[in-house]
């Protein structure tokens, strides 16, 4: 039996169940990005890097200049990206976006079997695909303004998702449950670590007497906010009995594997 035709079957009939806009297409992305101007930098200043680590910035909080009398004091020279910084946030761009493709289209797949067995649970799986696909968007903006190459694996990816979700959903709720648990605990960790990254940069960037661009700190804002309803996402799982799943510690663990592959190769290719 040929699976693909059905995987595109259920993931077409979920859409419509789901009485919500499909999210954007990829192959619309390079269009959209040919008729972009030049490549846009969130910082353009001449790199300065230097080796400090700190853990304990948070951008959402403004730093203090000295006396707020003191009108004489110079403006700070803004934040300045070295190239391995710049890589750091093209590869993570890429891999979001690929990431939110992939959850957005295992929430698709899932909500036909699931609330066909639990209609009470449509709301909330609507609820949960709406966010996806509104994070989906947010990256694919980001990916077309600053000309980021996506992923050449998304094809893969699409039709990876829509498997997962399509045979955890038809095994069941707590199943379903248990696979977006394993999913947004991959997701929320991996948005955190990017997060803890550029904050550390923001302190290496003070310390040199640079002001983190607002550009910058608009996109950690973002990636807080994110994941935070990632963890949402996680924390309605668990409440539907995730943990019920059967088995459980096997079918959680190869996911989580998987989602750390994904995020690998993403990162890469």
């Amino acid at each position: 039996m040929d699976l693909i035709p059905i995987l595109r079957q259920s993931l077409s009939v979920c859409r419509r169940s789901l009485r919500a806009p499909a999210s954007p297409r990829y192959l619309a992305l390079p269009l959209q990005v040919q008729q972009l101007q030049p490549r846009r930098s969130i910082s353009t200043n001449r790199d300065t890097p230097r080796n400090v680590h700190s853990s304990h910035a948070d951008p959402t909080i403004p730093r203090e200049n000295g006396a707020s009398g003191n009108s004489n004091a110079p403006p700070k020279k803004r934040m300045a990206l070295t190239q391995e910084q710049r890589d750091f946030l093209d590869s993570a761009l890429r891999v979001n976006q690929a990431g939110e493709l992939a959850a957005t289209l295992i929430y698709a797949a899932q909500t036909p079997p699931v609330t066909r067995s639990h209609p009470n649970l449509r709301p909330l799986m609507k609820h949960m695909y709406d966010q996806e696909a509104s994070h989906f968007a947010t990256f694919n903006n980001l990916i077309a303004k600053h000309q980021v190459r996506p992923t050449a694996m998304y094809p893969i990816w699409e039709v990876a998702a829509t498997a997962l979700g399509w045979s955890t959903g038809i095994m069941g709720r707590e199943t379903a449950m248990a696979c977006t648990e394993a999913v947004e605990t991959e997701i929320g960790t991996h948005y955190n670590d990017q997060v803890r990254e550029i904050l550390e940069w923001f302190e290496e960037a003070r310390e040199r007497g640079e002001e983190p661009d607002e550009e910058l700190k608009e996109l950690v804002s973002t990636l807080k906010r994110i994941r935070d309803e990632e963890l949402e996402h996680l924390d309605h799982a668990v409440e539907n009995d995730a943990k019920e799943a059967r088995p459980y510690d096997p079918l959680v663990n190869v996911i989580r594997l998987g989602c750390k592959a994904a995020i690998q190769i993403s990162q890469r290719v």
